[in-house]
């Protein structure tokens, strides 16, 4: 889910990530079909498998594969331009029939290097560009943000809690807003800032945007980034903090409350089956709470006693289907209503949202 200039925003906006195929799959794959002899899965990294966050979640999706018997082969801390292609066409080299790109920014790298190999299955994460060979895949992981707002909520004193975020898309946008409403729901008088960092892997960025944070009176931290940095910043303020894509409770014990938790292999186990069983397709994968893609971590001591039946009955109500945190009356930060009372945004309408619920502060960049 990676970096992406911001001048690609519009692209996101005008491009449904459903475009050319519901989230079953409607595109027939062209790719030969390998055989466990003969399968070699693929994967390219934007950070390092040890970074306690995004990529360490995506290594435990690969470490399932591997447990099934199944070669595989990955290459880590690879940038967001031509370095990208040059590492997928290595790759290939290499005997790898199945590549997976996990971050935004090598969407387009992505797509020309599988116009070229037509025979090997391609998967990207975040993206919403596809191809006969090329699915995309994420999870909606707005929904464990929302639960991690409610315990926010309840541990603020103040009510300003930070959030770290790394840039100005979509993907992000959604992540704040669903925590925002989930913080709102429990303590509809705490306001959620925002810093950009314009970096998804920087741990010294990442720190000193949370001491940002701290130094105007926060007192819980969040982030949408890829490493403990923020968490750790928090516990030396004294601050409570929210973590982000694994369970990271030891990185800083005193402050950890829970995580939205991204669970990679339920849908790498699923894909490489289905390329061993002649019934992949290319899709648009988007899954939560529906099938363990996206959880929220457990609740820590450090959490308000208020907190665990709170996020209980939420997560109860959202697995139901009674509760989708996107449901209006809704409103901008200027007090436009963006949603009316009564209607559920569509899943395209939330994959592509580009403006900031009331109680967010901050700027979106254009």
């Amino acid at each position: 889910m990676k970096k992406i200039m911001v001048v690609m925003l519009g692209l996101v906006m005008a491009l449904s990530v459903f475009a050319g195929g519901k989230a079953s799959g409607t595109e027939t794959g062209g790719a030969a079909k390998p055989s466990r002899d003969n399968i070699k899965v693929g994967f390219v990294y934007i950070g390092s498998i040890h970074d306690e966050g995004y990529t360490q979640a995506h290594d435990k999706g690969r470490l399932a594969i591997e447990a099934l018997g199944i070669k595989t082969v990955y290459v880590e801390n690879v940038p967001e331009n031509a370095d990208c292609e040059k590492t997928i066409r290595d790759l290939i080299d290499q005997g790898c029939n199945v590549i997976y790109t996990t971050s935004f920014g090598f969407m387009d790298w992505t797509i020309k290097v599988a116009a070229d190999f037509p025979n090997v299955y391609f998967g990207h994460c975040s993206g919403y560009k596809r191809a006969e060979n090329v699915s995309t895949y994420f999870g909606k992981a707005y929904q464990a943000r929302y639960l991690a707002g409610i315990a926010a909520g309840y541990k603020t004193t103040v009510n300003k809690i930070g959030y770290v975020a790394a840039f100005s898309i979509p993907e992000v946008i959604r992540g704040i807003n669903a925590f925002t409403l989930g913080v709102q729901s429990v303590n509809p008088n705490a306001t959620v800032e925002v810093i950009w960092t314009n970096t998804w892997y920087d741990p010294a960025v990442e720190k000193q945007g949370a001491i940002e944070l701290l130094n105007k009176g926060c007192d819980v931290i969040a982030q949408h980034q890829d490493t403990t940095a923020p968490q750790i910043a928090a516990q030396e303020r004294g601050a409570a903090a929210i973590g982000y894509n694994v369970a990271t409770p030891t990185a800083a014990p005193r402050a950890y409350l829970t995580a939205p938790l991204f669970h990679w292999e339920v849908f790498y186990v699923d894909d490489v089956k289905k390329v061993l069983d002649g019934t992949w397709k290319a899709r648009a994968y988007w899954e939560g709470f529906s099938n363990g893609t996206v959880t929220l971590d457990t609740l820590t001591a450090n959490n308000d006693p208020r907190t665990a039946p709170a996020v209980a009955d939420a997560e109860a109500k959202i697995k139901a289907g009674t509760l989708e945190p996107f449901t209006g009356p809704l409103t901008d930060q200027s007090g436009v209503v963006k949603v009316p009372a009564g209607t559920k945004m569509t899943d395209d309408e939330i994959w592509n949202m580009s403006w900031f619920v009331k109680g967010v502060i901050g700027v979106i960049s254009n």
